[in-house]
Parts: structure tokens; C-alpha cells; sequence
């Protein structure tokens, strides 16, 4: 479903969940939660858009990239989006959350947990790096990056898989879309 299809429907009506969009570093995750949030936003949907590098920026400016770390990060990504949720906001999440646990934190807090694996090759997510993070961490100037130094625990059962290295961004925003009307989150 494109920006058209949406435009021409009456008012879209959401249930609440937590879309919570995971992968590597440079993977696609904000891109397609950007877009996915302002299509959604514009149809007359309850969404809110948490991103990784901004929250980082606004609630954990001291955190390292170390486990502890992350792990704090993530718990406290995973409590305000099960309140927005309780509000039945539709929120739309992406985190690198490397770990399967945090994942798993984020679930257990979340109502209606809705997991979304933007899958990228390391050498692909690599190519595309714009900020030369993936460069230093090879370089040994940035510790505990996540797929160079870090590891990432690809999920084993997300509710949706999109690979960004055959689909665009509209096709995997009309993915995503079209599972959470198939699935009754937006109607």
C-alpha cells in the first residue's frame, strides 16, 4: 500500500503496539521507520516514532556501547513505549537492539510486541555507512560496534523480515503496512 492508496481511505483507525524494527547498523531501520511514521501520521493514525540515535542523544548522552549500557538504554526505550502503547498509540521503534534479551525485555513490557528484522549483509550495511562509523570501529577507535566488535543475535522468529537489500523503501513501508492491516493493528 503507497502514500496514494492511504490518502484516498477514510480515517484509519489503529489498535495499540509496539513496532519495534531491529537490525544492524545502517540497515535501514530509521529510513523506514521515518517513512513508515509519516505515511501512517498523515492517515490519521495515533503514532509516535522513537529512534535509537535520537533517544541516545536526549536520555542516555553518558551511555557507552557496553552490554550494561545497552541494556540500560533499551529497558528505558521499552517502559516509555509500553506507556505510549497504553495509550493506544501505535508506536514505531528502531533500535539496534543487538541482543535477543533486550528484545525479549521490550516484549514482555509491551502489550501488543510486534517484531520487525531489517536484515542487511554486514558488507552491505558497511557500503552504506554515511556517518564512517562502521570505518573507525574496523579501525579500533570505536569499541563494542555492534557486527564489527559486537555481536548481533539475528532474531529467530520476528513477526516480519524485510530485506533491504532487494526491497526499496516504499516496498518494505507497503510490507510493513500491509501486515499490520492483514494482522488488524490498522484498520
Amino acid at each position: 500500500m503507497n502514500k496514494k492508496q492511504i490518502k484516498y481511505k477514510k480515517k484509519l483507525h489503529n489498535k495499540k503496539a509496539v513496532l519495534w524494527l531491529t537490525g544492524l547498523p545502517s540497515s535501514g531501520k530509521s529510513t523506514i521507520a521515518d517513512r513508515l511514521f509519516e505515511i501512517l501520521s498523515k492517515g490519521g493514525l495515533k503514532v509516535q516514532r522513537l529512534d535509537g540515535d535520537i533517544f541516545r542523544n536526549y536520555f542516555g548522552n553518558n551511555l557507552g556501547f557496553n552490554k550494561a549500557d545497552r541494556d540500560f538504554n533499551i529497558k528505558t526505550a521499552a517502559f516509555i513505549s509500553s506507556i505510549l502503547e497504553k495509550h493506544k498509540i501505535l508506536v514505531i521503534a528502531s533500535f539496534i537492539t543487538p541482543y535477543s534479551h533486550q528484545r525479549d525485555i521490550v516484549r514482555n513490557i509491551s502489550g501488543s510486541f510486534i517484531e520487525i528484522f531489517i536484515n542487511a549483509s554486514l558488507d552491505t550495511c558497511i557500503k552504506r555507512d554515511a556517518k564512517g562509523l562502521y570505518k573507525k570501529a574496523i579501525a579500533g577507535e570505536i569499541r563494542n560496534f555492534t557486527g564489527i566488535s559486537d555481536p548481533y543475535e539475528i532474531p529467530e522468529n520476528p513477526h516480519l523480515t524485510i530485506n533491504t537489500e532487494e526491497l526499496n523503501i516504499e516496498e518494505s513501508v507497503d510490507k510493513i503496512i500491509k501486515y499490520l492491516l492483514d494482522n488488524k493493528h490498522i484498520y
